[in-house]
C-alpha cells in the first residue's frame, strides 16, 4: 500500500509563499478563462480512508488471475511459468529504485546487468547487437521501421496481416510522424505468401514479419526474408524469444533486424503490462538503432569496466536526426528476463519449447477428436493455435468462463470472417488434465 502522505493548508500556503503567489487562484491567473472548468468537479462526496481502502479491495477482486480461472489466453502475453529466483534478483534495493544512469560509470552494476542482457539478446537471435531494451513488443516494431527508412532512404513499409494487430496498429500509429507509408499483405490460410510479399517489397525500406505469427502458425520465414532481401529491404523479424529454443535464429535467415515482446521470458502477464520489448541487428545498423548500448572497456587499472558506448537520449537527440523518441528503458524487467533465461540456459530453453509444442499439439488432436476443427489446418504451430467454436467465439468465451475457463481469443475482433474462431495458448503450465477440462468445456 502506498505510504500516507498528508497535505496540510499550511503546507500548501508554504509552497505558495515559496513561488510568490497568494493563493491557487493567483497562480492560474494565466489561464484563459475559456478554457477553465469554472465549477467544482462532479465527484461523490470524500471517503473515509477504511472506506477507500474497502472500495480498491472489491475493485481489485473483479481482477481473475490465472491462479483461480484456468486460463489458455495468449495473443501476445503468455502465462509462463515464473522462478522465484528472478523476483528474489529483482526486488534487491540497488537494483529496484535504480533509475536511468545520467552518470553511468558510476552505476556498474546496472551497466553490466544491462550488457548481460544484451549478451543473451544477441546470442538468441543471431544478432550482432541489441539495445538495452524498448518499451514493450509494439513500440520496438515502430522503432525497427525507421531504422529501415533512416538506412535505405525509403519511406514505405510492409507489413503481413499475420502480424500481431496491437503491433501493426502501433506501426501505423507511429507512421505519419515518421513519413512513413504502411503496406499491408495479407495472409492466406494462416501464413504469408512470399511472392505476395516480393512484389509488395519493391522500393520498401523493410518487411516487418511476425514468426511464429499471431495465429501461431510458423511462416515460410526464410522466404520471407530473402524477399524482402531481393528488394533491397530490410527483413525484420518479430519473435517469440522462447520460440528460439526450437526454431532457427533470425539472425541465421537473412533477418537485419530481430523484435519481440520479451514479457514471457521472465515477466508475469502483469494484466497486460509493463513489460519489455527487446530489439537486436546486424552491426553496420549499430549507430541507427534506438535507445541505449552498454559496451565493455578496461579502466585505469587494467580492471573490466562497462560504460554508456552510445544513447539516443532526449538530451542528445535533435529532431530529424533522433533515430527515436524513446528515451530510456525497461531495466529492471529486462534485467528479469536476462535472469530467467540464465535460469532457464540453452538446454532448459531447448526442452521448453518442445513441451509447449508437444502439449499444443495434444490440444489439438483432443479438440478435433470432440469435432472442433482447426482454422487453418495442416499449418505448423507453435504453441497456440486457432480452432473454430461452431459459433461466436466470444459467446463461446463468456460461456466458458461462467465454468471456471478461459478458452482464449476471439480472433473475429481483429479478423473479419473469423468470428467462429478461437486463439488458443497451450504453455508448459498447462496439464493434460488442463487441456482435457477445456476439451470438455468448449464441446459442451
Amino acid at each position: 500500500m502506498t505510504p500516507f502522505v498528508s497535505l496540510t493548508e499550511r503546507d500548501e500556503q508554504a509552497m505558495l509563499d515559496a513561488i510568490g503567489v497568494a493563493s491557487v487562484e493567483e497562480l492560474f491567473r494565466d489561464v484563459p478563462e475559456g478554457v477553465r472548468l469554472g465549477r467544482e468537479l462532479a465527484l461523490p462526496p470524500a471517503l473515509s480512508e477504511q472506506e477507500i481502502v474497502a472500495h480498491l479491495e472489491e475493485l481489485a477482486a473483479l481482477n481473475v488471475p490465472t491462479g483461480r480461472e484456468l486460463s489458455f489466453l495468449g495473443a501476445g502475453i503468455y502465462d509462463h511459468y515464473v522462478p522465484a529466483v528472478v523476483d528474489s534478483v529483482l526486488q534487491r534495493g540497488e537494483l529496484l529504485t535504480a533509475y536511468t544512469p545520467y552518470q553511468p560509470e558510476l552505476s556498474q552494476g546496472v551497466l553490466q546487468a544491462i550488457f548481460e542482457y544484451q549478451t543473451a539478446i544477441c546470442e538468441l537471435t543471431g544478432m550482432d547487437v541489441s539495445n538495452a531494451s524498448g518499451y514493450d513488443g509494439t513500440t520496438v516494431a515502430a522503432d525497427a521501421c525507421y531504422v529501415a527508412k533512416h538506412a535505405t532512404g525509403r519511406s514505405k513499409v510492409v507489413v503481413t496481416e499475420a502480424t500481431n494487430p496491437q503491433v501493426r496498429q502501433v506501426v501505423k500509429t507511429y507512421a505519419p510522424g515518421f513519413a512513413l507509408e504502411v503496406v499491408e499483405v495479407p495472409h492466406r490460410g494462416g501464413v504469408t505468401d512470399p511472392e505476395e510479399v516480393a512484389a509488395a517489397a519493391q522500393d520498401a525500406a523493410c518487411v516487418l514479419f511476425q514468426h511464429p505469427n499471431f495465429f501461431g502458425c510458423l511462416e515460410p520465414a526464410p522466404e520471407l526474408a530473402a524477399a524482402a532481401n531481393d528488394a533491397e529491404a530490410l527483413a525484420v523479424a518479430h519473435v517469440d524469444p522462447l520460440s528460439l529454443g526450437v526454431l532457427e535464429a533470425p539472425g541465421r535467415y537473412g533477418c537485419a533486424l530481430a523484435i519481440g515482446e520479451g514479457q514471457a521470458a521472465g515477466n508475469h502477464q502483469s494484466f497486460g503490462g509493463p513489460h519489455y520489448g527487446f530489439l537486436a541487428a546486424k552491426s553496420e545498423f549499430i549507430r541507427r538503432m534506438p535507445g541505449r548500448i552498454v559496451g565493455e572497456t578496461v579502466d585505469a587499472a587494467g580492471e573490466r569496466g562497462y560504460v554508456l558506448t552510445l544513447q539516443t537520449r532526449e538530451q542528445h537527440i535533435r529532431r530529424e536526426k533522433a533515430t527515436s523518441n524513446i528515451t530510456t528503458n525497461q531495466t529492471l524487467l529486462a534485467l528479469g528476463g536476462l535472469v530467467y533465461l540464465s535460469w532457464l540456459g540453452p538446454q532448459g530453453l531447448r526442452e521448453l519449447g518442445e513441451t509447449c509444442m508437444a502439449l499444443a499439439q495434444h490440444a489439438k488432436t483432443r479438440l478435433e477428436e470432440a469435432g472442433l476443427e482447426p482454422t487453418f489446418s495442416g499449418k505448423a504451430t507453435f504453441k497456440e493455435f486457432a480452432v473454430r467454436v461452431g459459433r461466436n467465439a466470444g459467446d463461446a468465451i463468456r460461456d466458458a468462463r461462467a465454468r471456471g475457463v478461459h478458452p482464449g481469443y476471439a480472433l473475429g475482433r481483429d479478423y473479419p470472417g473469423l468470428d467462429d474462431a478461437l486463439l488458443v495458448a497451450v504453455t508448459e503450465k498447462r496439464t493434460p488434465a488442463d487441456i482435457d477440462r477445456l476439451v470438455e468445456v468448449l464441446a459442451r
